[in-house]
């Protein structure tokens, strides 16, 4: 899709956007608007839990477009998201232990370009990122100097599952935390998934607790 960051205005837009399966990443809701479109529209946020902001008529103007927003904006990913298996099978196709960088709640878009970046050129197979976490935005894709297209990122709605659900496959994972042994001192071969925590608070204690090392 290239570099282009969208928005999707108009109610009946974001319903569609929805029902035809468009990744969005975050809504702006008028403040006190609950007539039945929005209530459709709410649901189906909850749903695919989407980041939901509820924001007066003055931000929702200077955000707006097209100045027909309808009272509601999506920001839709600039990418399409990968699923956790296609990440999986990256690896089983190159013949190589699965690779996977976890990221708990990456805030700021510049990061998050920056970590697929690197994941791409430490030749990780996927990354895989938290539902509520930054998306892939067009500033994204521009900081990950075009890893974006070659590195699948996959979003999930539960990080420690996905933890238990990769240990079922045969990875180890280890989490990158300031009072943690130091990693030329662990041995990182085999399957890995490298957890890395938010840029305030680290990595979350559930998240914390599904870590090997």
């Amino acid at each position: 899709m290239g570099y282009q960051e969208f928005t999707i205005e108009g109610r009946n837009a974001v319903i569609e956007a929805y029902r035809s399966g468009k990744p969005i990443d975050k809504l702006f809701i008028l403040d006190g608007c609950q007539d039945g479109p929005m209530m459709t529209i709410q649901r189906e946020a909850k749903k695919h839990d989407t980041l939901v902001k509820y924001v007066t008529k003055e931000r929702l103007d200077q955000l707006s477009e097209t100045g027909k927003h309808q009272g509601v904006i999506a920001y839709a990913a600039a990418y399409e998201y990968a699923e956790v298996d296609d990440i999986l099978e990256a690896a089983k196709k190159k013949g190589e232990p699965p690779f996977i960088f976890l990221l708990d709640n990456i805030e700021d878009p510049h990061n998050l370009g920056a970590i697929i970046r690197t994941a791409n050129l430490a030749g990780a197979h996927g990354v895989i990122m938290k539902n509520r976490a930054a998306g892939l935005t067009a500033t994204v894709a521009r900081t990950s100097a075009g890893a974006l297209n070659y590195t699948p990122v996959a979003k999930v709605t539960n990080l420690a599952k996905t933890i238990e659900d990769l240990k079922k496959e045969g990875l180890w994972f280890v989490c990158a935390d300031m009072g943690g042994t130091t990693m030329y001192d662990l041995d990182l071969k085999g399957p890995i998934g490298l957890v890395i925590g938010n840029e305030g608070e680290g990595v979350g204690r559930l998240v914390k607790e599904k870590c090997d090392m």
